[in-house]
């Protein structure tokens, strides 16, 4: 009703605090939750551009987060803890992180998706967002049913504790100014319930585990959440463990929701066919649960450039070095998989590893041998999502290495040129470019480049074989794959790992999100053992006997 008034106002006189200030009282006046959030906004902007002009500034400030609370989670977390000094608390410090989950979890609330999932590692906050988001939407409606449930009664009465203590502890939290008509009716802690208002049937919230007793416990409307289903790797090792689990959720937890009930999957994605993994496979593969709006959200230790994503403020994370110090010794435990599930969400069947740290070699990046050739493989990509996957290898009479790899998802104005330098660096002198999807486009600019810059490099194409799948290809040359040795973790730039973890990530048992290193290094192997090329060595006519 009143914001094309407020953009109007805002628009001549937005640095005015008096204008801003009567444009926020013209928010208050507003009747729905949509133009409330618009108008209320509007004046958000204004004050956040003059927020350092003094204290009515900030106090203006706080009195537009304390309206929009309600209606805007990310809000509700900033006012829920202003009172807090920055470095206690939990939302200001992870907001770079958290905010995208933090908007996706408000778009359940705006009724634009229905289900979201989000993996993330360990100890990041996942279920601490959780909790408030939990406490956000009682304090929205209390007569709403929500059903929290967890693989064990530790964390579901960790949780149900987390929550009594956010709505309580009005000296810490806000929740009471932020909600002032509403507060708790009731609690039991023996069955971890607690009702906002008015004591119910179904209580506001129940907290239960996935082996708990379900049937009559909750009729759920609101949301259905779920944290960690899976206890840990002895569980998703066991394959009937993991059927038992998924049987528990389709027949316990999925029916306790109504159809309107907006469902949540957070936690560590420990195998393909955990319920989260199960989940998902029916919303993006059965024509009924394509109808579903849903979001997948994983956030990975390491981000593409082998950087820490959970380097929060006030050191309240982990940085690059503790995740790549944590990585390298899975990998010396020969546990990469571990590592890919719990820290990076890409979970594999162990079973179904083609390549794991103690079937391959390594070496210190010092090659003392001379070499007899040295070749390169391009698996050719053009970005969005796939990965040109380049390995260099130096052929000796002890052995054959990789010293370099490009394993870059750029576009080709990034991965041509890389390929370029990385030939040059190494004194390549044979390359072969796959031929398919314009390999042989990719291909002709290297070399034209590759002339432009005086150096003399053979350069082929070739189609990658028609009548057999990656998978088969790789499979049938991983014996040869393993021979060659790798820099060791040690040694490796941030590409090279970034190869490694796509290698221990193939499984010839399931899909595979991502096979170009791997596939590349068949390629390798098939121009290693083709010998196609050879050194020349020039002799005298007379040696000859000509």
């Amino acid at each position: 009703m009143y914001v094309d008034k407020i953009a109007n106002a805002l628009n001549k006189k937005g640095n005015n605090f008096e204008i801003v200030n009567s444009c926020f009282e013209l928010c208050r006046l507003e009747t729905s939750e949509v133009s409330i959030k618009k108008a209320s906004g509007l004046v958000k902007k204004a004050v956040i551009k003059n927020i350092r002009n003094g204290e009515e500034w900030y106090e203006l400030y706080r009195k537009v987060l304390l309206l929009r609370a309600p209606y805007c989670f990310e809000d509700y977390l900033i006012y829920l803890e202003i009172d807090r000094p920055p470095e206690e608390r939990f939302y200001q410090p992870r907001r770079k992180v958290l905010k995208c989950v933090v908007d996706e979890l408000q778009a359940l609330a705006d009724d634009e998706l229905d289900e979201l999932f989000v993996s993330m590692p360990p100890r990041v906050g996942k279920t601490s967002l959780l909790m408030f988001f939990i406490t956000w939407i009682m304090g929205r409606d209390g007569e709403a049913t929500n059903l929290y449930s967890a693989f064990s009664d530790t964390i579901t009465s960790a949780m149900y504790t987390g929550v009594l203590e956010v709505v309580t502890d009005s000296y810490t939290y806000n929740w009471k100014k932020i909600f002032n008509n509403s507060g708790i009716a009731n609690t039991d802690a023996k069955k971890e319930t607690i009702d906002i208002n008015r004591k119910k049937r179904y209580p506001t919230l129940t907290c239960r585990s996935l082996y708990g007793t379900l049937n009559g416990a909750c009729d759920c409307k609101g949301y259905l959440i779920s944290d960690d289903l899976i206890g840990g790797i002895e569980e998703a090792l066991n394959k009937d463990r993991m059927i038992g689990a998924w049987s528990k959720v389709s027949n316990n937890l999925i029916p306790r929701a109504k159809q309107t009930a907006k469902k949540i999957w957070i936690g560590t994605r420990w195998s393909l066919i955990d319920p989260a993994g199960l989940r998902m496979d029916f919303l993006q593969n059965d024509e009924e649960g394509k109808k579903v709006r849903y979001k997948i959200i994983n956030l990975p230790a390491l981000n593409e450039n082998d950087e820490s994503n959970f380097n929060y403020d006030y050191n309240v994370g982990f940085n690059t070095d503790y995740y790549k110090q944590l990585r390298a010794q899975f990998e010396r435990n020969n546990d990469m998989a571990s590592w890919l599930a719990q820290y990076m969400g890409e979970p594999i069947e162990r079973d179904g590893a083609l390549f794991t740290p103690d079937t391959m070699n390594f070496y210190n990046g010092i090659i003392t041998d001379e070499s007899v050739r040295k070749y390169m493989t391009v698996d050719v990509a053009w970005g969005g999502g796939d990965y040109v996957s380049a390995p260099v290898c130096i052929e000796t009479e002890n052995g054959d290495f990789i010293p370099d790899v490009v394993f870059n998802n750029g576009d080709k104005t990034i991965t041509r040129p890389l390929i370029v330098d990385c030939i040059i660096k190494n004194e390549v002198k044979y390359v072969q470019f796959e031929a398919n999807n314009g390999g042989s486009e990719y291909a002709e600019w290297v070399e034209n480049e590759l002339k432009r810059r005086d150096y003399k490099c053979t350069i082929t194409s070739k189609p990658a074989p028609t009548n057999k799948r990656k998978e088969a290809r790789i499979f049938e040359r991983a014996p040869e794959i393993r021979e060659f040795y790798y820099l060791d973790s040690g040694h490796r730039s941030k590409e090279y790992q970034l190869f490694m973890n796509n290698i221990y990530a193939f499984k010839i048992i399931g899909k595979n999100k991502n096979d170009d290193a791997p596939d590349s290094m068949a390629m390798l192997a098939e121009v290693r053992e083709s010998g196609r090329f050879k050194t020349i060595t020039t002799f005298s006519r007379k040696n000859l006997g000509i």
